[in-house]
């Protein structure tokens, strides 16, 4: 430092319950030599004592971690161990808890006051939460300290094997020919247990069903191995079920019959299933073939369902058309047909019989009012003066203007264009009488049988007018 001040510090840890005091000598020695002359020392000493102020540890596990042996398959409630902290702090008579900080398979269980460890489960060796066949366990231990504090401790339990897996076969499923040559299957055992609970194995076929050992033959290659091979010179393809019975080496010998499925196929040259026999043998189960042809009847009972409602929809059909009577039951298109202007028919008139005569002053006039539709005029009906013929008979135009003319200076034209008066035709018509025309209301006779030639949409009216039933 810049100043003359000394200072004190620690370069190890100190431990109240160790030591509570530390007493040290300190001297102080003047960098430059002093001046000739003074009777003084060459440097000072004084003692300072160090008080050490006890505060709150954390408590630890010892041995951490701790490691113990124990065979697999303990049964719940098997006491394990005692895993216990300590806690430094000797001269504050503080209490440690203990609680479980990490237990990935939920085995154990521990005492909160005296750590005493008990199994709430099995143990299983062959658990995946057993590496190496070790299980670790994480316990946390707290004191009642101001401010409280704590420690972790592992606890490492190192499983022992027992014989308590039956081995399988492997593989569980295989292919071979119809013909007994080629047609062996190599076959091993995989047993989850380790030695030696494990191999040598023993392979054997049941006695029961008898077509097993009828149709089939085992033999033991070594301790690992066994081949499979067929007994009889044909077997029909198929999916073949084959028990086999395997028996391992432990301390008692645990067996298994498992079952083997076996694929008996048509076989090329090299000894492989053909590609048809691959697809036929494809492994459909009972549930999928079943499924299958649940299918095909949904499929079919809908077929039918949609049958029946066409062939129903029909009948309904015919039966409506039965109801409606033929007469009027015309299917054919109604065409409107109308002439354009300007086409030679429409040319094709009498230019003198549009040049209409001059009105002619009638003899007396109707007064005007309103009258039935009905009933013959009393008064003479107008006269029209003959005019000269039109110097242009092309003009229409001017005998349309003429005809304007006349009807504005005739005094029985109504007032209204919506009122419409019908009256009988004047006389001095150059086109003749209406009346010579035959009507409905003439009384004359007429033949309407040609209508019956029209077709079925004009019957009901020949019937009306030609007086057929």
């Amino acid at each position: 430092p810049n100043s003359n001040d000394g200072l004190v510090t620690v370069v190890k840890p100190i431990d109240f319950e160790t030591n509570r005091m530390f007493v040290l000598t300190v001297a102080a020695e003047n960098q430059v030599p002093l001046a000739k002359g003074i009777q003084h020392p060459p440097q000072s000493t004084a003692t300072v004592s160090v008080t050490v102020i006890d505060v709150n540890e954390n408590p630890y596990f010892a041995p951490n971690p701790k490691i113990i042996r124990q065979e697999e398959g303990l049964h719940a409630g098997t006491m394990l161990t005692t895993f216990t902290a300590q806690d430094p702090d000797r001269y504050m008579q503080q209490n440690i808890r203990y609680t479980k900080l990490s237990d990935p398979a939920n085995w154990l269980k521990i005492d909160p006051v005296n750590g005493q460890i008990t199994t709430i489960a099995v143990l299983d060796r062959e658990s995946p939460n057993v590496k190496n066949n070790i299980y670790n366990a994480t316990f946390l231990a707290s004191d009642n300290g101001i401010p409280p504090m704590s420690g972790t401790g592992t606890l490492q339990i190192y499983l022992l094997d027992i014989n308590d897996n039956a081995p399988q076969v492997l593989p569980q499923e295989a292919e071979t020919c119809e013909t007994p040559d080629p047609n062996s299957i190599n076959i091993t055992a995989l047993d989850y247990d380790i030695d030696p609970n494990a191999g040598p194995f023993a392979f054997d076929l049941p006695l029961s069903p008898a077509t097993i050992k009828r149709n089939w033959t085992i033999t033991r290659l070594n301790g690992d191995f066994a081949q499979l091979n067929l007994k009889i010179k044909f077997l029909e393809a198929g999916i073949y079920e084959v028990p086999i019975i395997i028996t391992d080496s432990g301390n008692p010998p645990k067996s298994n019959i498992s079952i083997l499925r076996v694929k008996v196929c048509q076989c090329d040259s090299n000894g492989d299933c053909t590609d048809v026999d691959r697809i036929v043998g494809a492994g459909l189960g009972t549930g999928a073939i079943i499924a299958i042809l649940l299918c095909i009847i949904i499929l079919l009972i809908l077929v039918l369902m949609f049958v029946v409602w066409m062939k129903r929809r029909d009948k309904e059909r015919q039966a409506k058309q039965l109801l409606i009577d033929p007469e009027d039951d015309v299917r054919d298109n109604i065409l409107k047909y109308d002439e354009e202007g300007g086409g030679e028919e429409d040319q094709d008139y009498d230019l003198s019989q549009l040049q209409q005569p001059d009105t002619v002053e009638p003899d007396a006039i109707k007064p005007v009012g309103i009258r039935r539709l009905d009933e013959r005029p009393i008064h003479a009906e107008p006269q029209y003066p003959v005019r000269s013929a039109a110097p242009h008979p092309g003009d229409i135009g001017d005998f349309i203007n003429e005809g304007l003319k006349a009807a504005d200076n005739d005094p029985t034209a109504p007032p209204y264009d919506s009122l419409l008066v019908f009256d009988y035709e004047g006389s001095g018509s150059t086109a003749g009488s209406l009346s010579s025309l035959h009507s409905s209301s003439s009384g004359g006779e007429q033949d309407y049988d040609y209508l019956n030639d029209w077709g079925p949409r004009f019957k009901k009216l020949a019937d009306m007018y030609g007086g057929g039933d």
